[in-house]
């Protein structure tokens, strides 16, 4: 998605979008935060990389117990190509989504230092942390197996945390005070370790919010901040 003044030939500071899920997908449809973002000057990059749906069962469980390996390979697939086709500025890349598009985005910096700016919301990274205190505990069993048997898997899984000295990418964490889904302790972790790492961070917690931030206001906030945060290290 490109920028309504955008000029053949030039490069802009572009972002790539994750979606969530991870079985969902972009489609022809209007988003409303893709097209801000492009009205604000932005290109926008979004894929459907393995684990997504529209392209059959095989398509959607090629991460099967491998997340951040393929999926992070096709999205970072999608901004190769943007850079190869003179629109995107190499040395102005951004990443961001909610979700599983804040798991794949945490996965995606603590293995590619090129980003200068990151929004992961309502993600986790410490896998084993979300055993028994978000609603996935019978799928984590049938994919990962239980962490006393399995530990080698949860802790492959959980290597954005457990490396997170390898991140250097600006990011910042929101989440719902009250998501039982993705936990807000996910981001909070995310973001102590970030703090610890010397990299600049921020944690945004909205009162009252589950899984998905529905409050008007909140949502109006959530979009202020995510160019804010984009612009402070993309546009300098």
């Amino acid at each position: 998605m490109k920028p309504a003044d955008f000029v053949p030939g030039k490069r802009y500071p572009t972002i790539l979008r994750i979606h969530g899920g991870p079985v969902s997908q972009y489609q022809s449809e209007f988003d409303f935060q893709l097209q801000t973002l492009a009205g604000h000057g932005y290109v926008v990059v979004v894929g459907n990389p393995r684990g997504s749906s529209g392209r059959g069962e095989r398509y959607s469980t090629a991460i099967y117990a491998d997340w951040g390996n393929k999926d992070a390979q096709d999205v970072l697939a999608a901004v190769d190509y943007a850079v190869a086709q003179g629109v995107a500025d190499p040395a102005r890349l951004g990443v961001g989504g909610w979700s599983y598009g804040g798991i794949l985005t945490n996965y995606v910096i603590a293995q590619d230092r090129r980003f200068k700016a990151a929004v992961s919301g309502a993600g986790i990274s410490n896998i084993l942390a979300g055993y028994g205190t978000d609603q996935y505990v019978r799928e984590y069993e049938a994919e990962l197996g239980v962490p006393w048997k399995t530990l080698d898997t949860w802790v492959k899984l959980s290597f954005p945390f457990l490396h997170a000295d390898r991140i250097a990418t600006p990011t910042l964490f929101l989440c719902g005070d009250k998501d039982f889904n993705v936990p807000l302790l996910n981001s909070e972790q995310m973001y102590q370790a970030l703090r610890s790492t010397g990299v600049a961070t921020q944690l945004v917690i909205y009162p009252g919010q589950h899984h998905g931030i529905n409050k008007p206001t909140y949502r109006r906030d959530r979009m202020v901040r995510y160019l804010a945060w984009y612009d402070r290290f993309l546009k300098q």
